[in-house]
């Protein structure tokens, strides 16, 4: 292909190089001209592993070459990655300034053109930039319509410094965020053959999965270092307690718990993370991350109980009490704490779930709904039915055969899904379908 790449620092410098080493004819623009020189002298504007010798190479085979003419860079491509900076501003927001800059110069030196030309935007940007910003001032500076004269894609890159070649060659996973079909098709030849996994997404999913994904990378840092302050005040190696913590790939390192639901609960989890912040503070070691595990689950409680509130309605129907499906454990469960506050602020509320027995509570677990809740026993329903007749407002923490069977999608009362149901993608088409995280 015929590429120009939009700023030549990290990103730009590298994807320029390493595309051009892959066969395609490649024009790098940036408005500082020394960064222009060098690469035209066959240097990398950045100190990087490989990419001093990758950018020589290149550029000796004449694939890859440098201006800071926009129009040439345009007039000789057909398809411009925008790798432009997106700095943060002191209170947080992020700067798009040299994104609409670019964004106006591709769109007005795409006008005269006759033929397709495809805008891809690899900088890190917030959901709704593209759409929203972006594409508009495309439009107005071409004069053309976006997915039908010109196309338009998001391509986040997930390139570390200082091994950001290796990395461009070996990628954990391809993201597109395509605004129509051929805009996709365009952006995967770019990195046909690449191992990982490609995912063509809607352009907002696109824009928001870099932001997931260092935002993960900064809490597991953030949750290492806060371990092992813990233990270096307890005497412990930390890096022994980690080789154990790694060591578990069922539950630490894997898909488990990182798909978006309700708050969790239970007999381990809190009273767990309660036992390490105290031994925390005894020890005087601030732990600002775990410290506010807690709080954030509670919020995520609140806002269960606030969609029940924005409904207007007042007689609640609880499908699911206890902490885990499948169990009778009600101990912190954060269904019996929505069902308290509910009971609080004077719902009508029956609640059903099959394996709970106010005759089968026995110990530990029955002290706790005493407690929490005394009159349980006269909120529990023996059916789906008789809480189904009750309810004007569905809450539905169970996946139970037996309660998706008799909420059929399009049912004619507010259902917040609390668990992502099998059939949500189904259901979020009803007009009383509320999703507490999706």
């Amino acid at each position: 292909m015929r590429i120009s790449v939009f700023g030549l620092g990290y990103v730009g410098c590298v994807s320029a190089a390493c595309l051009a080493s892959r066969g395609n004819d490649v024009i790098g623009v940036d408005v500082n001209p020394t960064k222009v020189d060098l690469i035209m002298g066959g240097n990398a504007p950045v100190v990087e592993e490989r990419i001093g010798d990758l950018t020589k190479e290149v550029v000796t085979s004449g694939k890859l070459r440098a201006t800071t003419d926009v129009r040439h860079a345009v007039d000789n491509s057909d398809v411009s990655l925008v790798c432009v900076g997106t700095p943060s501003a002191p209170n947080g927001s992020l700067s798009t300034a040299y994104l609409e800059r670019v964004a106006e110069e591709i769109g007005e030196a795409i006008a005269a053109r006759d033929t397709r030309h495809t805008i891809v935007f690899r900088s890190t940007m917030l959901p709704g930039t593209c759409l929203n910003l972006l594409v508009p001032i495309l439009e107005k500076a071409s004069g053309k319509t976006a997915g039908v004269d010109f196309g338009v894609a998001v391509n986040p890159e997930f390139l570390r410094e200082g091994t950001s070649v290796r990395d461009f060659f070996d990628p954990p996973k391809t993201v597109i965020g395509e605004l129509d079909e051929a805009s996709g098709d365009v952006v995967a030849a770019l990195y046909e053959d690449l191992p990982g996994d490609v995912f063509r997404v809607p352009i907002p999913v696109a824009e928001i999965t870099k932001y997931a994904d260092n935002s993960f990378h900064a809490l597991k840092i953030g949750f290492a270092n806060e371990l092992g302050a813990i233990c270096g005040a307890l005497g412990l190696d930390s890096h022994r307690v980690m080789d154990v913590f790694l060591a578990d790939r069922k539950l630490n390192i894997s898909p488990a718990y990182l798909r978006p639901g309700f708050a969790f609960g239970g007999s381990c989890l809190p009273k767990d993370l309660r036992g390490l912040v105290h031994a925390a503070h005894r020890a005087d070691v601030t732990v600002p991350i775990l410290s506010h595990v807690l709080p954030s689950n509670e919020e995520h409680l609140k806002r269960a109980f606030e969609l029940v509130v924005r409904t207007g309605r007042r007689r609640v129907g609880l499908f699911g009490l206890s902490f885990k499906p499948g169990t009778d454990d009600l101990r912190e469960s954060p269904m019996v704490e929505l069902a308290e506050r509910l009971l609080g602020k004077g719902y009508d509320l029956r609640i059903y779930d099959a394996n709970v027995s106010m005759s089968r509570l026995l110990g530990a677990n029955r002290e706790y709904i005493e407690q929490r809740l005394p009159h349980l026993g006269q909120l529990l329903a023996g059916s789906v039915a008789e809480v189904l007749d009750h309810a004007e407002v569905c809450l539905v923490a169970s996946a139970d055969p037996d309660v998706l069977a008799a909420i059929p999608p399009g049912a004619d009362r507010t259902l917040i899904d609390l668990i992502r149901l099998p059939d949500a993608e189904i259901r979020r088409n009803d007009r009383g379908y509320v999703g507490l995280a999706w």
